[in-house]
């Protein structure tokens, strides 16, 4: 396939070595074609001055700005400078703090009325926003006054690209290299078929990059933003559509329940009806079983909605077809605890071939790395004859030396925590492609789900099964209110007192190990940091909690701890005695985040819940009110009333409904690392498509690419396109998108 050598230059060729090293190591960006993708963040007028008061901490920021004033201050008794220059522009203030000698080239040019840019990190001193240092071009100055100046009329008139920038690389500078490889936009070719692109009116990819980056208008940047848009959701979607177009093609067993077999034996004796939405669900995947091509379905529901019961069932099928069901659980605790609910459930059915079990049941073997050797040769040896239909595990599924009789289905649970190697292994361990169910219960906004997961259908359950109670959230504001901690302990003593359990979650261990990363992870800090870090103290560990809970408010309470670290017998055996009602309160780290089940838990208190994602907060929520008592979500906060992290934890305490958190988590957490973790951790592709906001282009891409991908699955007669799936499908990423 032809490359497209202009847009494969290095930048080192161009740029020189030191921009180009810079570049490549901060921005990711190795080619011209990378830098001409790296678009502005956004453009400021002459007249308009950026929105000082939303600035981001602790992240390098470009504003444009007016100085309002300058003062020098001495210190140490007149032997030390500073120089403190204020900025505004109309909508608030901010601090430029200068020291020692390099006062005096700011002092002489930054005279108050002065317009600039500024570009540094910004960092908070004295409960005030800051930049220490900052760089500096002057606007429209002349360039006899030397110094760095911007010359705004050679910047595409009144419109000024602002770029994300980085340390030693400021916006004004990106803007000067993107001018010196624009010309080479020319040779840009085209990744849109040409009747798509006529029909839905666009301009070429050539003309998309000159507006984008060199804007006479706003409407300029609007038809390159369109534009641009759609070629990332486009070709990102024909990815997808070539992955789900090649599955079509894969052959498998169908896999039909028989009448009266396992499956409705095990109906029968369930002492509830199954929800509606349960109902629907089982019946898609049903369907999808009994087709000869393997399944690929996602099936997400919040918390608490009865995935397992839907997967245990669509398993049981499986196995009622002669075929073995393998679910892979993130961690020993979660697989111990499937494992555990799975056997209780199924009754004599878990007990197939021993004594006491049902003629109609099978074998349900668990296998995880630190099962003792004969239990585990015992469970390697069922698998391989066949005897076990059922079997639960972690990652010790995918060892080599394990070998199925005929597996027909794989369940993945809590997909985001595995790597696709981990699932593709298991996968090539049955005779034909086995069916794959991937659960989650972070609910995914339906744009997310057709970018990341596009090559899989979606089922939603989103009913919460009968006999659920509801939990009700507040947030405890710990520094600003000392005296609701104290209630929020005296709360947790009163549901022990009425014969419930509490959890107690905190976002480190405490244990030397863990010291051990700190200290490796504070090396090398630069003393300003130290200073401007110095009163953000560590996060809370389980081991010092638990020590002055136990010896202070929830003293003569049975309180255990629950982490990572623990041998596997141990973590067993604490989740064992909470479930059995032998354990009042369990501290732990977030372990328990996942499919942890006790019903008499109906309190949680979250220590420095700031420190913790909104959909991490919102699954650890639902390990309470699991059963028929109401449940009490407690969030624990130092952080000041007007802060991010408070409006996050007030947007958790204030709503029940995960599909609604996770817009807003997403709205809070950049794209890229959306993407980027869903995507096998390579660098998000998405730099103009947002996917909260862009959901009409991304529905609208999907079905074109469907189109394009049914007529010519290989794309021979769309050259452009195979280019741009090239680019866009760097090695890691069609490994992961051919794995699926």
């Amino acid at each position: 396939m032809d490359r497209v050598p202009a847009l494969e230059e290095p930048l080192k060729k161009l740029l020189g070595g030191p921009t180009a090293k810079v570049m490549a190591e901060h921005l990711d960006l190795h080619t011209v074609g990378d830098l001409l993708h790296h678009y502005p963040r956004r453009y400021e007028e002459r007249g308009q001055l950026t929105k000082l008061a939303e600035l981001p901490l602790d992240e390098d920021v470009t504003v444009v700005a007016q100085v309002a004033d300058a003062r020098v201050h001495t210190f140490n008794g007149g032997r030390g400078q500073r120089l403190e220059i204020t900025i505004t522009d109309g909508s608030g203030r901010l601090q430029l703090v200068f020291f020692g000698r390099g006062i005096h080239k700011p002092h002489k040019e930054l005279l108050p009325g002065s317009r600039a840019m500024f570009a540094g990190k910004v960092s908070m001193f004295n409960r005030r926003m800051q930049l220490a240092h900052p760089t500096y071009a002057k606007l429209g100055a002349d360039p006899a006054e030397g110094g760095d100046t911007v010359d705004i009329d050679s910047w595409a008139g009144a419109l000024i690209p602002i770029y994300p920038a980085c340390k030693g690389l400021e916006s004004w500078k990106i803007a000067k290299a993107v001018d010196a490889v624009l010309p080479s936009a020319q040779e840009a070719v085209d990744p849109l078929p040409e009747a798509l692109r006529e029909g839905r009116g666009f301009v070429s990819l050539p003309e998309a990059l000159l507006k984008v980056h060199r804007p006479r208008t706003k409407a300029d940047i609007e038809d390159a933003r369109q534009r641009l848009k759609w070629d990332e959701a486009f070709v990102l979607q024909v990815a997808l559509a070539r992955r789900r177009h090649a599955d079509g093609q894969l052959p498998a067993v169908a896999r039909r329940p028989a009448p009266g077999g396992l499956l409705d034996a095990f109906d029968a004796k369930l002492p509830f009806t199954l929800t509606e939405g349960q109902q629907k669900v089982s019946r898609e995947i049903f369907d999808d079983l009994a087709t000869e091509h393997p399944m690929h379905r996602l099936l997400q529901g919040e918390v608490g909605s009865g995935k397992t019961m839907v997967a245990l069932r669509a398993m049981l099928a499986v196995v009622d077809s002669g075929g073995q069901a393998a679910m892979l659980a993130p961690t020993e605790v979660l697989a111990q605890q499937h494992h555990r609910s799975i056997t209780e459930m199924m009754g004599e059915l878990a007990e197939g071939g021993m004594l006491g079990g049902s003629d109609l049941g099978t074998k349900v073997v668990l296998l995880t790395g630190s099962m003792g050797m004969p239990a585990r040769r015992q469970a390697l040896l069922d698998l391989v004859t066949g005897e076990a239909g059922v079997v639960i595990g972690t990652h010790a599924l995918i060892e080599d030396k394990v070998q199925f009789h005929d597996l027909g289905l794989v369940v993945v649970d809590e997909q985001h925590r595995f790597g696709v190697e981990q699932r593709d292994a298991l996968r090539g361990k049955g005779k034909q492609p086995p069916h794959l169910l991937v659960m989650t219960a972070t609910p995914i906004p339906r744009t997310v789900a057709m970018t990341v997961f596009g090559d899989l259908e979606t089922s939603v359950l989103d009913q919460l099964p009968a006999g659920r109670s509801p939990i009700a959230s507040h947030v405890v504001p710990a520094q600003d209110k000392p005296h609701f901690l104290a209630r929020a302990w005296e709360r947790v003593r009163e549901e022990v007192d009425k014969g419930h359990q509490a959890y107690v979650v905190c976002p480190r261990i405490g244990d030397s190990a863990d010291e051990a990363d700190e200290a490796k992870t504070a090396k090398g800090k630069k003393k300003a940091e130290e200073a401007e870090t110095a009163d953000k103290r560590p996060p809370l560990a389980v081991i010092e909690i638990a020590d002055q809970l136990s010896k202070g408010p929830l003293q003569g309470l049975r309180t255990e701890i629950l982490h990572g670290r623990m041998q596997p017998d141990d973590k067993d055996d604490v989740m064992r005695r909470f479930g059995a009602g032998e354990v009042d309160v369990l501290v732990a780290t977030t372990v328990i985040e996942v499919g942890v089940n006790v019903p008499n838990a109906t309190a949680m208190v979250i220590m420095d819940a700031d420190r913790f994602g909104v959909s991490q907060l919102h699954q650890l929520r639902g390990r309470v009110g699991r059963g028929s008592a109401p449940g009490l979500c407690l969030l624990v906060t130092d952080m000041p009333e007007a802060s991010p992290a408070r409006a996050r934890l007030n947007a958790v305490a204030s709503t029940l409904d995960g599909f609604e958190l996770s817009r807003i988590d997403l709205e809070q957490r950049r794209e890229g690392d959306v993407l980027g973790q869903a995507q096998s951790g390579v660098r998000s592709s998405l730099r103009m498509l947002t996917v909260i906001d862009d959901e009409e282009v991304i529905a609208a891409a999907r079905e074109e690419a469907a189109t394009v991908v049914a007529e010519d699955p290989d794309l021979e007669h769309l050259p452009g396109l195979r280019t741009a799936l090239d680019a866009l499908l760097d090695k890691d990423r069609e490994q992961y998108l051919d794995k699926g």
